[in-house]
C-alpha cells in the first residue's frame, strides 16, 4: 500500500503519531519543533555523543509529547541545508520508521529561508517513497515496511498539500522504474515489458501503441529487428503519446529497452552479464516519467519511444560484419554485437525526428566508457544544441540527478567510417562514450537533441542515501522537470 501524506499545523508536541522526527543541526543546534523536548535536552545530546551531522539518528524517550517515540535526525550545518539534504533526511526517516505505521516531522521548516517551501515539501514526499523503497518479490523472509502515513508539520498556514502530492506522484513513478529494472530478465521479455508499460499507463492520460512482428518490418526498424533476431523473445516497439489540449511545444523522450544484454555473438564475460537485466533502465525512466504528465498538468506535448529487445547469441543472431538498414535509410556495419543499444536507439531517434518535435532527449545505459569516465554517480550529457543542453542540465539540477557535459568532437566522426556501409557501430578503444554519441547524432536530423548516458547512475551497487542497491530509477525526475519547464530551444 502507498504512503499517504498529510499537512498539519498542529504543534509538534500535540501530534498523535508513532514517531515524532525532529531535525538537529551541526553543533547540536535544535531545529523547528524542538521546544517539545523540554529543558536539559542539550546536555542529554552531549552525553549521548549526538552532534547533528547529516544523517545522524538518535532515539529519545517520549516525554511531554503525544507521539509514542521521538527521533532526532541530523541535517549538518544549518545554513548549508539543501532541498536534496531534506530529501535525504526524509529517506533516512522512512527506513528507520519502517516498523511503525506513521511518523510526523518538522523537516518542512528546517531549511534556510531562501529554499522554496513547495520544493521542500515535494522532496520530503519523494524522499520517503525512495528511501522506503523495497523490492521483496523474491524474498522468502520478506519484511515489508509498515509505514502508511506521514504527517508534515508546518509553522505557517501555507497550503502545500499539492507539493506533497506531486512528490508522491513522482516518487511512485521512480519506484515503478526501479521495480521493472530490478525484475529478473526472464520475467520481463520485450512482450512482458510492453505489457507492464501498458498496465502502468492505463488511465494516465496517454495513448500507447505497441508494434510487434510484421509491424516492425513495416516500420523499417532494421536496427531493432537485427538485434532481436538472436533471441527467442521477439522485440517490441512502444510509442506513448501525451497530447494536452493547446499544447505549448513538443518534446520527444527516447529510452533504451534492452531487457537483457548478453553481448550477442560478441559475448560478454560472465561477470559482465550479472547486471545486464538493468540494460533497459533508460526505457523504464521514459515510461515512468510519461505516467506522471497528465496528473501534473504538463502543458507540452510529449511522445515517448521505447524499443524493447533481448540481445542473445544463437544461430540466427547478427554477426560481426553484417549490415543493418536503419529506419532513416542509413546502413550500419555491425562490428561488435555488444554495441547493440545504439542500433535500436537509431531506429527510435529516426522515428522521433520524423515527427519534428521541438527537441529530443534520449536516455540509455549505453557505454562502459562513460562509467569509466564519470563513475556511478554522474550521467554523461551530450547534445547538438547548447540551449537544449542547458535546459537538460538545469532540469537535472532541479531534480538533484547529477549529469556532466561531454563533447561531441567532430574529429572523432571518422572513427565510425565503414568500408562497406554508411557507418560502423563502434570506434576505437578510446572515447567510446563520445563516439557512441556521435553515432546517435547521425539519426536525429536537424532537431535539437540531447543524449544522457546513464550507464553509471542507473544502478547502485550498495545503498547510498535514497538510492538503494539495485535499480535507481535515474532519469525519471529529470524528465518530469524537463517536461514541466519545457521551452522550445
Amino acid at each position: 500500500m502507498p504512503v499517504s501524506f498529510e499537512l498539519s499545523s498542529t504543534a509538534s508536541a500535540r501530534v498523535r503519531t508513532d514517531v515524532l522526527a525532529l531535525p538537529v543541526y551541526a553543533g547540536r543546534v535544535l531545529g523547528p519543533g524542538a521546544e517539545a523536548l523540554g529543558a536539559g535536552i542539550a546536555d542529554f545530546l552531549a552525553e549521548a555523543g549526538f552532534e547533528g551531522k547529516a544523517g545522524e539518528l538518535l532515539a529519545l524517550p517520549a516525554t511531554d509529547v503525544a507521539a509514542k517515540s521521538v527521533l532526532l535526525i541530523g541535517l549538518g550545518e544549518q545554513d548549508k541545508v539543501t532541498v536534496d539534504g531534506i530529501r535525504l533526511a526524509a529517506s533516512t526517516l522512512a527506513r528507520r520508521a519502517a516498523t511503525h505505521t506513521s511518523f510526523a516531522t518538522t523537516l518542512l521548516d528546517a531549511g534556510p529561508d531562501e529554499l522554496d517551501r513547495g520544493e521542500v515539501a515535494q522532496a520530503i514526499a519523494e524522499g520517503v517513497i525512495l528511501g522506503g523503497y523495497q523490492f521483496l518479490r523474491y524474498k522468502k523472509d520478506a519484511k515489508p515496511s509498515k509505514l502508511r502515513k506521514v504527517t508534515v508539520i508546518r509553522a505557517g498556514r501555507e497550503n502545500l498539500q499539492w507539493a506533497l502530492e506531486r512528490g508522491a506522484v513522482v516518487g511512485e513513478a521512480v519506484a515503478w522504474a526501479r521495480d521493472i529494472v530490478n525484475e529478473p530478465a526472464a520475467a520481463k521479455s520485450p512482450a512482458a515489458f510492453a505489457a507492464a508499460a501498458k498496465k502502468l499507463l492505463r488511465g494516465k492520460g496517454v495513448t500507447v501503441e505497441v508494434l510487434s512482428g510484421p509491424q516492425l518490418a513495416a516500420a523499417k526498424l532494421g536496427g531493432l529487428i537485427g538485434v532481436g533476431q538472436g533471441s527467442e523473445q521477439p522485440p517490441r516497439f512502444v510509442k506513448i503519446t501525451y497530447s494536452p489540449r493547446g499544447a505549448k511545444g513538443s518534446l520527444a523522450f527516447v529510452g533504451k529497452g534492452v531487457v537483457f544484454d548478453s553481448g550477442g555473438l560478441s559475448l560478454k564475460p560472465p561477470a559482465g552479464m550479472e547486471t545486464m537485466k538493468t540494460d533497459m533502465a533508460g526505457g523504464a525512466a521514459v515510461i515512468g516519467a510519461m505516467s506522471t504528465l497528465a496528473e501534473l498538468g504538463v502543458e507540452a506535448k510529449v511522445v515517448g519511444y521505447v524499443p524493447m529487445v533481448e540481445n542473445m547469441p544463437s544461430g540466427a543472431a547478427i554477426r560481426p560484419g553484417d549490415v543493418l538498414t536503419i529506419r532513416n535509410g542509413k546502413t550500419v556495419e555491425v562490428l561488435n554485437t555488444d554495441a547493440e543499444g545504439r542500433l535500436i536507439l537509431a531506429d527510435a531517434l529516426s522515428m522521433a525526428s520524423e515527427a519534428k518535435p521541438d527537441a529530443i532527449v534520449d536516455l540509455a545505459t549505453l557505454t562502459g566508457a562513460c562509467l569509466v569516465a564519470l563513475g556511478d554517480k554522474y550521467a554523461g550529457l551530450m547534445a547538438n544544441d547548447d540551449d537544449w543542453r542547458g535546459q537538460v542540465a538545469d532540469a537535472a539540477g532541479r531534480a538533484s540527478e547529477r549529469v556532466w557535459a561531454l563533447p561531441l568532437p567532430a574529429e572523432y566522426r571518422k572513427q565510425l567510417e565503414s568500408e562497406v556501409a554508411d557507418l560502423k557501430n563502434i570506434g576505437t578503444s578510446y572515447g567510446g562514450a563520445l563516439t557512441a554519441g556521435l553515432f546517435l547524432q547521425e539519426f536525429v536530423a536537424d532537431v535539437p537533441w540531447a543524449h544522457l548516458d546513464i550507464a553509471g547512475p542507473a544502478r547502485a551497487s550498495a545503498d547510498d542515501g535514497y538510492n538503494l542497491r539495485g535499480g535507481t530509477g535515474f532519469g525519471v525526475r529529470t524528465l518530469v522537470e524537463l517536461a514541466e519547464g519545457f521551452e522550445a530551444p
